[in-house]
């Protein structure tokens, strides 16, 4: 394909382009020009990329930009059109490789977006055989300003929607088939990491179902602030150079091609001035990492030794743990899931520090804003779909183990203190532990109560709460 647009000089592998800077060398089969050169030249920093979810929200961004722009008699129809088709290329990831700014750049992302408008003007230019500029056309009533913000809004509620929330119940569900398989099985509990008295194994995997169902509740709730797009609001927010419904009408196309509520934002100088959704949602992202943190340091306690220590839980053996000790297997799915959360709240941690660096009319953090929200969201995503899938699913129970260890617990003694009273109780559980035997055979010979009683006092699915 000729990817040298309209009016450009080309020599050789380079070709010069020119800006009001003068002018520069560019790759001579790159489809962006000078600005985006310019930016890759002071920008040698991380090698780290704005991503796929991100490009595809640019591109939908310009795409609905061109055909409001049309629409309002702000552009053109055969420039819009020619500009939108060249976006569709973008949503559709045919130029990814093109998007070559580094992520700590200009803090508005002006480099970013005129990236996106330099690729996009040649493709069109390319296309309808004229001249398409960047700035007079592809970014017509727009500026980097709102348009960087709207497409992490648009990436991050598209990836919410089609990779964590579907991840997110099935992790949800895998622990809830595991409730119900474990539902008969009573196990001793544990506070302080001390026994304490018996629950249901499967009221504990329960309690998992439920950290997940309302950690995905709180992430839903908190990405309906994303909704709202600060597009229009061109420099500062005083919408100079868009037309006044410029904003809804690009929202209701956006709405339409991706089955999200968009809409425009209900002040124009907070959305472009302020990223507290952003922050939000992070926070959101990053207690749900907190909860699997729980949740996976809980499952390798009940799984750990499995001989000397509690063995309550077989994880699944997918690989050899150790490379000196034969036989050995390891959580390995529990510690990468770890190692996502770690990761997810620093990530939260950088998003916060951006979302407060804003200071009057723009926050000029938001490249690395986006790149370090999208890849929590991305990260959580893949990390629930794995421990569903290689782990939970394939959990079985040790119940041999578990009643063994139940009817050793010194806990036990906590039901017969109502009957016999706080002190009596405590003797007998401390008697158990010095000879050895159980809190029952303790109980037999010091309570004075019935063997009948003793027993129903006793009864673990009782004590458990089964009963």
């Amino acid at each position: 394909m000729d990817v040298t647009p309209y009016g450009w000089q080309t020599m050789q592998d380079e070709r010069i382009e020119r800006d009001e800077m003068g002018a520069v060398r560019v790759p001579a089969t790159a489809l962006y020009g000078a600005q985006t050169q310019r930016a890759v030249e002071n920008f040698p920093i991380s090698g780290l990329r704005l991503g796929r979810e991100f490009i595809r929200g640019l591109g939908l961004i310009k795409k609905a930009s061109a055909v409001a722009n049309a629409r309002l008699g702000a552009l053109e129809p055969e420039i819009a059109s020619a500009v939108g088709q060249a976006a569709k290329e973008v949503i559709e990831g045919r130029h990814d490789s093109q998007f070559v700014v580094d992520v700590f750049q200009t803090g508005s992302g002006t480099s970013t977006n005129m990236n996106a408008n330099e690729v996009i003007a040649c493709l069109a230019s390319n296309a309808c055989g004229r001249k398409i500029h960047p700035n007079d056309h592809v970014n017509r009533s727009q500026s980097s300003n709102d348009v960087m913000p709207s497409a992490l809004h648009v990436a991050a509620v598209e990836l919410l929607a089609e990779q964590l929330f579907p991840a997110m119940t099935r992790l949800e569900m895998a622990f809830r088939s595991k409730a119900r398989e474990f539902s008969g099985i009573v196990k001793i509990g544990r506070t302080h990491l001390q026994d304490a008295v018996p629950l249901y194994l499967g009221d504990e995997f329960g309690a998992y179902a439920r950290q997940i169902e309302m950690a995905h509740d709180r992430i839903r709730c908190s990405g309906q602030a994303l909704l709202e797009l600060p597009l229009g609001g061109t420099a500062v927010g005083t919408r100079l150079n868009a037309p006044r419904e410029f904003c809804r009408v690009a929202a209701e196309l956006l709405s339409k091609w991706t089955g999200h509520a968009f809409r425009e934002a209900e002040n124009h100088f907070e959305a472009q001035a302020s990223r507290d959704g952003v922050s939000m949602l992070a926070g959101a992202l990053k207690t749900y990492a907190i909860a699997l943190t729980k949740i996976a340091n809980d499952l390798r306690l009940l799984a750990s030794g499995p001989r000397c220590g509690l063995g309550e839980l077989g994880l699944p053996a997918i690989q050899p743990g150790s490379s000196i000790m034969p036989g050995k297997v390891n959580p390995v799915i529990l510690e990468s899931t770890l190692m996502v959360c770690a990761q997810v709240m620093g990530y939260e941690t950088a998003v916060a520090w951006c979302c407060a660096g804003g200071q009057l009319e723009l926050n000029a953090m938001l490249p690395v804003m986006a790149y370090d929200l999208l890849e929590m969201i991305r990260l959580l995503a893949a990390a629930s779909r794995n421990l569903a899938e290689r782990c939970v699913e394939e959990i079985r129970a040790n119940r041999e183990r578990i009643g063994r260890m139940t009817e050793q617990s010194y806990a036990l003694a906590t039901a017969l203190s109502l009957e016999i009273g706080h002190a009596a109780a405590a003797s007998i559980a401390q008697e158990a532990e010095q000879s050895g035997s159980t809190v029952r055979e303790v109980a037999r010979k010091r309570s004075g109560l019935t063997e009948h009683r003793l027993n129903e006092l006793l009864d673990l699915r009782r004590l458990a709460g089964g009963g």
